[in-house]
């Protein structure tokens, strides 16, 4: 079964195809990191995936055609993490993870029995459980972040879609927040995030798919999709590749000469 199914999806805003003729799949137990440079349709694809952004093509949530989902069947099967961070809401910060328990709470009359224990385990994952009642209103920008994916953790679904979920986060807190996705894999779950830093994508998907103005230009592992001929095509730069602490390092060095 695929989680999500992506087949001709087209997005277009004045005339222009912000997204063009997408097809893509994700399965279980994939980190997909959605990378490219500014403008190139990460966040549009995104939200066009989930039926935020009206778009042409067809669309599957664990084999079942979006448009014929409910809202409260969505959000059983995917949590999505917006690149939005802003919390204006003066409650407890417990009670801003627990919203994740929403889906579960309305889909079952017996209530939802182990809600208590999930919000508790996302808390400490992302680090805020000590800001349990804490007002969420007075957090800083990175707390309010790592609540929200807290938040979206809470909610369990099989699919997460995150919106670059490391901006704002220190490099720690990156490197945390990259481990715990990588801890969902091995129930079948899967991460879908756009992400600009190079070096986490290298490191830490296990696939990747590259966008320029809206379409797909290589999709694959990291080290087939991160390769110099890439790097200089579609962000126009130069990198340094390498090998580190178990792992590959990619890091941008430099524009590449015209």
């Amino acid at each position: 079964m695929m989680l999500l199914g992506v087949d001709n999806l087209t997005v277009r805003i004045g005339g222009r195809a912000i997204i063009d003729n997408v097809t893509l799949s994700v399965g279980h137990g994939e980190l997909v990191g959605l990378i490219g440079p500014n403008g190139a349709g990460k966040t549009t694809l995104l939200k066009a995936c989930l039926g935020l952004a009206r778009a042409s093509g067809d669309v599957n949530l664990a084999d079942r055609p979006l448009a014929a989902m409910t809202p409260l069947e969505r959000a059983r099967a995917v949590a999505y993490l917006p690149q939005d961070h802003e919390i204006a809401w003066a409650v407890a910060v417990r009670h801003i993870v627990g919203l994740g328990r929403q889906p579960w709470r309305e889909a079952s009359v017996f209530g939802d029995y182990a809600g208590g224990h999930v919000i508790a385990r996302a808390m400490e994952c992302m680090g805020v459980d000590a800001l349990a009642d804490r007002r969420a209103d007075t957090l800083s920008g990175g707390e309010r972040a790592r609540v929200l994916i807290a938040r979206a953790l809470a909610q369990a679904a099989p699919l997460l879609v995150a919106d670059e979920p490391v901006a704002g986060l220190d490099p720690a807190h990156q490197i945390a927040l990259m481990e715990v996705f990588g801890s969902l894999l091995h129930d079948g779950r899967s991460v879908v995030c756009s992400l600009h830093d190079l070096g986490l994508a290298a490191r830490w998907c296990t696939r990747l798919v590259m966008l320029s103005e809206g379409r797909v230009v290589a999709d694959g592992p990291p080290s087939a999709v991160l390769t110099p001929e890439n790097l200089r095509r579609v962000y126009g730069v130069e990198a340094f590749f390498g090998h580190a602490g178990g792992g590959p390092v990619v890091m941008p060095t430099g524009l590449s000469k015209k």
